[in-house]
């Protein structure tokens, strides 16, 4: 059985980040950006900001309890051609005001990789600052601290790709992913397998024709997690290694390095058992059962909604509602999923 009615409580109360973290996120960047673009020798090679990952793809999912939630944003610069040699002084630039800022100098922050990070009190909340250069062949990149070169990427593409496969399924890819990295962070499940993995994976499994011989193979959240997940574990039981993974923004490079053949392994496993979990509560006739399956896979906050005593008994079908924390795609957003 579905209950649409648990899965619409579920998200909005258990999975996705609330309205208010959401609301304290952009704020934060804002004042971030605001910092970084006052800077009198930062600011003037500033372009703008680009929310990204998680965050700009309306995947992202309220942490588990003593860890942060966190958002990355690209800061669009300008190409500075007398670092050609040495790109990572644009990550250098930007830690620099960072560091000797007035605020954020006092609170934890550092160099990784790609970015530059500012952690909030009580490790609640982290921002990554991911400058990104759009070069003078047109090429769009991030940068890479550790091997001082550029990276090619998409942000625009990834986003107009993503949006296209989640208007098929009615909204309800977005949510399939949280769902997802949900069991990943709060059940352990595949762990080691990265967000934009997990995004690109289930939304290349997304096809208009499949409609064509089911108009309801998405129709709601439990109906497309069940086929997605279907989708995905048939493909995944084909490949028994690691696959190249194409970044669909068309940027020309792949994601196969956020993976290892281990961690591609676990995947592969965990996701044949629980299409297996997912299939058998979907099916089950008894609501009480199904209930209890259900429980079994996503855990005991899987409940009914206060005003309804239970799912439909029939299983009726509708689109998820609108949880807390959605975040509209019109609102200009765009980046790649991490």
């Amino acid at each position: 059985m579905k209950h649409t009615d648990y899965f619409d409580e579920f998200l909005a109360n258990t999975v996705n980040l609330s309205k208010f973290k959401l609301e304290l996120l952009e704020g934060r960047v804002e004042s971030i950006y605001s910092a970084l673009k006052a800077d009198p020798d930062l600011g003037p090679r500033i372009v703008k900001k680009i929310p990204q990952g998680s965050w700009a793809q309306k995947t992202i999912i309220s942490p588990q309890n003593g860890k942060p939630f966190d958002a990355d944003f690209l800061l669009e610069m300008k190409e500075e051609t007398d670092w050609a040699d040495d790109v990572k002084k644009y990550i250098s630039a930007v830690y620099k005001v960072i560091h000797n800022h007035s605020i954020y100098g006092d609170m934890p922050h550092n160099k990784k990789c790609r970015c530059v990070y500012v952690q909030y009190a009580n490790n609640a909340m982290h921002v990554d600052i991911v400058p990104f250069v759009v070069l003078s062949d047109g090429t769009q990149n991030i940068v890479n601290r550790d091997d001082n070169c550029w990276e090619r990427t998409n942000p625009g593409g990834f986003t107009t790709w993503m949006q296209g496969k989640d208007k098929i399924t009615g909204g309800n890819l977005r949510k399939v992913i949280r769902l997802l990295k949900f069991l990943r962070d709060h059940k352990k499940s595949f762990t080691g397998t990265k967000s934009i993995l997990i995004t690109t994976l289930l939304g290349e499994r997304v096809e208009e024709w499949k409609k064509l011989g089911d108009p309801g193979y998405y129709s709601d959240v439990p109906t497309a997690l069940l086929h997605l997940v279907s989708d995905l574990d048939e493909w995944l039981q084909a490949r028994p290694y690691k696959p190249s993974i194409s970044d669909p923004s068309g940027s020309g490079v792949t994601f196969d390095h956020r993976w290892s053949q281990e961690t591609y392994t676990y995947f592969r496993d965990r996701i044949h058992v629980h299409a297996a979990e997912i299939k058998e509560a979907y099916d089950e006739t008894d609501e009480e059962s199904s209930v209890s399956k259900w429980q079994a896979l996503f855990g005991d906050k899987f409940q009914a909604p206060a005003s309804s005593s239970s799912s439909s008994k029939f299983g009726t079908a509708g689109a998820a509602a609108t949880g807390a924390g959605e975040v509209s795609w019109s609102s200009g957003r765009s980046g790649r999923a991490g």
